[in-house]
């Protein structure tokens, strides 16, 4: 009895087929490091399924969910980290939670990126290539008064973040960040997430 080829037993190559792809072709696809894609994979950020044991991404729902247009409106998030994984964990999750984003590494692409528009919400890190966080801070707030910034650090008895909360209260995250404490932080300073899908 002949035993049947592989284009017989294998799925036929169609739209369903083309449109999973494997976390390494996420990862490049959205420009973020491999291990951000399994993090965000395993925690329910991403689109996903398992099949046979490996995970694929659902690509039309990535477009349609992350990566579609930002609608005019959007509040703006400002997010100063030059960790390449922070930075996608940022992009995805601001953008999912319907958010406009900037994201720059270094302390002059901030002060450059405030200056040229208002931003609702700052993530900060204290450990930047060309400057300090606090001085970062300091700037900031002359720049936008009103922006609450949320600080984010490895070191949180540093002398850096002691020099900001002598300026004030403020909110600090430790690293390594979790979803989870992004979108509680986000909940405390007033903002909605994903109100959208509470509602279906």
């Amino acid at each position: 009895m002949p035993q049947p080829s592989a284009n017989e037993s294998s799925p036929p190559q169609g739209q369903a087929v083309h449109n999973l792809m494997t976390v390494k072709e996420t990862a490049e696809y959205l420009r973020i490091p491999l291990p951000t894609v399994y993090y965000l994979v395993q925690r329910g950020q991403l689109p996903a399924i398992q099949i046979g044991g490996r995970w694929r991404v659902k690509k039309d729902m990535l477009d349609r969910d992350i990566l579609r247009n930002q609608e005019e409106g959007q509040p703006t998030v400002l997010v100063v980290d030059d960790d390449t994984g922070l930075q996608g964990m940022f992009k995805l999750f601001l953008k999912k939670q319907g958010f406009s984003r900037i994201v720059v590494g270094t302390g002059k692409e901030a002060i450059a990126a405030m200056q040229k528009q208002k931003f609702e919400l700052c993530f900060l890190d204290l450990q930047l290539p060309d400057t300090t966080g606090d001085e970062i801070y300091k700037v900031a707030k002359d720049i936008q008064p009103a922006m609450p910034i949320v600080i984010i650090t490895g070191y949180p008895d540093s002398q850096m973040l002691d020099n900001i909360l002598k300026l004030g209260p403020v909110t600090v995250l430790k690293k390594p960040l979790k979803v989870e404490a992004l979108q509680q932080t986000m909940q405390m300073l007033g903002h909605k997430l994903n109100e959208k899908a509470k509602r279906a």
